[in-house]
């Protein structure tokens, strides 16, 4: 059952490291068409709506991607971990089930007309399902990112022989840790796509084409990144305060704190011991723990040696994966804010060492979403729902760990499959570039096209 259990673990970690790179790139992607095409409904501008078909295509292939790697993991609560599924399925259950509902219904009715509707409906309808699209991401990551909040940050329930029965669901939705790690992660997918587009873009201008559709690209991705970087900053120091309150092992562990303390300094690097409790090779800053951990200079820190070992989750994957992702953020800050100082000066597009960082950051995004969630899943052990279900017992009891490395070698190579055939799709498309799109046809008569909203103010009249 040991080994089972690890490679359950090991088989659902690699499954959403990999998943959540698409669904995350859409939700900003699809607020990006939505800015692009208001903005060529305002200009009328060719190489806007060039710029709109061109995201467009790149949009519809990771959103396939990431609907087609999402569907596995439903799979898995019931083959790997029906120990969860059975005792926290009355909650979790219908949370997912309102996703379905509310967010993959609208966004599958809507993405044809957006995909395939440009000829056929008038601008005014063809922008509102655009809208709906990029509405549907948010509201599926707000019911995605509910149902694991409640799992990090239980509340609504109550327990009877080992089940979960919701109780409040106000408080279930609206979990402790749910506000801020709603922000932290939308905001990450924002920045996630900001730096695919502002990469891409450079990569244009450093090989000198497209160049006016890179530089309104280049310029959009180095503003918005600018104003949001700080945010995410805010947001991820708010998270950190509830974990504090909420999930005090998980925070000994990002930070590889073993003693409680006040006074506590910063571990910028250590080579963290568990099996003895203490850290090697630490290079540490005084007083800075505290006050990043609870806003005080002097403020006291719980530390792991107060949970039993058996309560105390890994340190290795959380700490160092925390620490790079908040280098990460800081690195999107400075460059950012060093460009608005370029593009005030004139040079943000034509320095090639700057625009060369800009195409070294384009996955920048991704690495600090996969590590994030790895500080959150790893540092949740060893609880699938955190202070009352554990890990091993929420695995499937009669599972077998040939089967689930039969399952997990399946993956594995499905996995690199379809992401080596998408990335190579995409970098075509990328190659490619946005050429010029097809222009909206004028011909159609009141038969074959129907006059649509928004048709009589944008002139389009047949």
């Amino acid at each position: 059952m040991t080994e089972a259990l690890l490679l359950s673990r090991l088989q659902f970690g690699f499954v959403i490291s990999f998943h959540i790179l698409f669904p995350a790139f859409t939700v900003g992607l699809a607020s990006w068409l939505v800015f692009l095409e208001a903005l060529w409904l305002r200009r009328r501008e060719e190489h806007v709506r060039d710029l709109y078909f061109f995201w467009m295509k790149i949009f519809s292939v990771s959103f396939g991607v990431g609907v087609v790697t999402g569907i596995v993991m439903s799979f898995q609560f019931g083959t790997n971990w029906a120990g969860f599924s059975s005792a926290a399925g009355n909650v979790v259950g219908p949370l997912l089930n309102y996703e379905v509902l509310t967010a993959f219904f609208m966004e599958a009715t809507f993405l044809g007309v957006m995909l395939f509707g440009w000829q056929r409906v008038g601008h005014g309808t063809h922008f509102f399902a655009t809208c709906m699209v990029a509405l549907g991401t948010l509201i599926s990551t707000f019911w995605i990112i509910s149902a694991n909040s409640w799992m990090q940050t239980p509340a609504g329930y109550e327990l009877r022989n080992g089940i979960f029965y919701p109780v409040d669901w106000w408080k279930i939705i609206f979990n402790p840790s749910f506000p801020y790690r709603l922000a932290h992660m939308v905001l990450a997918a924002f920045l996630t796509t900001a730096f695919v587009i502002g990469g891409i873009s450079a990569f244009y201008l450093y090989r000198g084409k497209f160049p006016e559709k890179a530089k309104l690209c280049l310029r959009c991705a180095l503003i918005f990144v600018s104003l949001v970087a700080p945010l995410q900053i805010i947001a991820g120091d708010m998270s950190g305060l509830e974990v504090g309150r909420y999930q005090p092992a998980k925070l000994a562990a990002l930070e590889a704190h073993w003693d409680t303390s006040s006074n506590v300094p910063f571990n910028v690097f250590a080579i963290p011991d568990q099996d003895a409790q203490r850290n090697d090779y630490a290079w540490q800053i005084p007083h800075l723990g505290s006050l990043i951990l609870t806003h005080s200079w002097s403020g006291s820190v719980k530390g792991l040696r107060d949970f039993p070992r058996d309560q105390q989750p890994p340190v290795m994957i959380p700490f160092f994966a925390f620490r790079i992702m908040v280098a990460i953020g800081v690195l999107m800050l400075l460059i950012s804010w060093y460009g608005l100082w370029k593009l005030k000066r004139g040079t943000a597009f034509t320095s090639r060492w700057y625009l060369r960082t800009w195409m070294a950051m384009t996955p920048s995004g991704f690495i600090a979403l996969v590590l994030g969630w790895w500080v959150a899943e790893v540092g949740r052990q060893p609880w699938v729902v955190y202070g009352v279900l554990r890990t091993a017992d929420a695995v499937s009891p009669n599972i077998t760990s040939g089967s689930v490395l039969g399952s997990l070698i399946t993956y594995i190579v499905t996995y690199l499959l379809l992401f080596g055939f998408a990335t190579w799709y995409l970098i075509k498309m990328l190659r490619t570039g946005p050429i010029p799109a097809p222009p909206r046809a004028r011909t159609l008569s009141t038969a074959a096209r129907p006059l649509s909203l928004g048709d009589e103010e944008m002139g389009e009249r047949p």
